[in-house]
């Protein structure tokens, strides 16, 4: 069967709103290490990992027998009716780290879902359906997580059951903030969240929930030190604060394990999930005690934290501490970070090259100003495929080349990747330029 058949078939049978990458997507049918083989025998450094949920590789022999040990059980699902050995150990390692005191975790299968059980928790708490949000985020794809992204694109449904009002985040590329000189971003931010809850709530707001850096949105990170400052206000009202580490958990960013620790502040709940799984389905939030026990009935998850999946996230977290992967993402991502800004910042339709550790992009424009150019991004994109390089795109415009690769990426492979990422970009350029 040819990948033109199985594509007719997924196009038979699924809807069009799960796109699909590439002008001729691909079947990945292997992995090993950084690598990926697709259906034709075309192997890639994958700077993607799934969307960053592949966060030390694949076919990993710690993970594997891990996960073959509790196989060999017979036991793949029990329910949360029953005591999980496997749920219980990750979740006293999960407590250990998220740095927040008294905690509690509980168990879900995706990060929609851990945002969803996050702010059944934060209104219940706080009795209040009023949430603040964030321009340009991405927290989900159910009815409650749709009304709280602030980007279009991601939020099919204008149906919402919280009252939402919306901040700046602080970025310095774009928005009315962006006028603004840095040393004054923060302060204004801070003001914003001040003249929000003066005019768009009646005060007793449940919570505010926040990416340290904005995944989908690009990761656009505001400045550091923007969850203090949002922080101070927040607790003149009792208001709680939630931070969305899908993408940022785990010592991605590098210079910290979990993003918040960025911003000098603890959130009152941490919400986890992508990379602690490997691929399995595996996610959670994370909060102090107090709150966590606010839920007035009995609620669990059928399959989350199941004896499987945390198998695999104990020996995913075992791997990653044992590895020391923060300091790896700190290191390797330099190479990228630091090579991309010598080679290609400069160019015509280079806005940006941002990140911290290994959560990078590129954001491309329109010569001569910040309009947008998804045209160029796409010519990007397509070239890293065609010169063996995955990677992502996102931003709210679609302008932005998105690379997450697995924490356990090599130097050597980070300059493998460098290489054809500078090219894709140069020649992409260069051939708008003549177009």
């Amino acid at each position: 069967m040819t990948a033109d058949d199985l594509l007719a078939r997924h196009r038979a049978v699924l809807p069009s709103w799960m796109p699909l990458y590439y002008t001729e997507p691909i079947e990945l049918v292997a992995g090993s290490g950084r690598r990926v083989t697709d259906a034709q025998g075309r192997s890639y450094l994958d700077f993607f990992g799934g969307v960053l949920t592949n966060m030390i590789g694949y076919d990993i022999p710690e993970i594997r027998e891990a996960v073959e040990r509790q196989l060999r059980t017979g036991l793949v699902h029990t329910s949360t009716l029953y005591l999980i050995r496997q749920q219980v150990e990750l979740a006293e390692k999960v407590t250990s780290l998220a740095g927040i005191p008294d905690a509690r975790v509980f168990f879900t299968n995706s990060g929609t879902e851990a945002n969803e059980a996050a702010l059944l928790v934060a209104t219940n708490h706080r009795r209040s359906h009023q949430i603040l949000a964030v321009r340009n985020s991405y927290h989900g794809r159910s009815y409650a997580t749709m009304g709280i992204t602030g980007h279009r694109s991601w939020t099919a449904s204008a149906h919402n059951p919280l009252q939402v009002a919306w901040l700046h985040s602080g970025e310095r590329l774009r928005g009315l903030l962006a006028r603004l000189p840095e040393a004054d971003r923060m302060d204004a931010a801070v003001e914003d969240l001040r003249e929000v809850l003066a005019t768009q709530t009646s005060g007793d707001v449940a919570c505010l929930i926040a990416e340290p850096i904005q995944g989908v949105g690009g990761f656009v990170a505001p400045p550091d030190g923007l969850f203090a400052g949002w922080r101070k206000v927040l607790d003149e009202y009792g208001i709680l604060l939630i931070s969305d580490e899908v993408q940022t958990g785990w010592g991605r960013t590098g210079e910290h394990f979990w993003g918040y620790q960025a911003h000098g502040v603890t959130p009152d709940l941490l919400t986890f999930a992508k990379g602690i799984g490997n691929g399995f389905a595996l996610a959670g939030v994370v909060g102090r005690a107090e709150i966590m026990e606010s839920v007035p009935a009995i609620s669990f998850s059928t399959f989350g934290g199941n004896p499987l999946c945390t198998a695999a996230g104990n020996a995913v977290l075992d791997y990653l501490r044992d590895h020391d992967l923060q300091a790896n993402a700190a290191r390797v991502g330099a190479i990228l970070l630091d090579g991309l800004r010598a080679t290609v910042a400069d160019l015509d339709g280079v806005a940006e090259v941002r990140g911290k550790g290994l959560m990078l992009a590129v954001e491309f424009v329109r010569p001569g100003g910040l309009e947008p150019d998804p045209v160029l991004t796409a010519r990007v994109f397509e070239a890293c495929r065609a010169g063996g390089l995955l990677v992502g795109k996102g931003g709210l415009h679609h302008n932005v080349l998105r690379m997450g690769p697995p924490l356990t990426l090599t130097e050597d492979e980070a300059r493998e990747g460098l290489a054809v990422l500078v090219e894709a970009i140069r020649s992409a350029v260069a051939g708008e330029a003549v177009r």
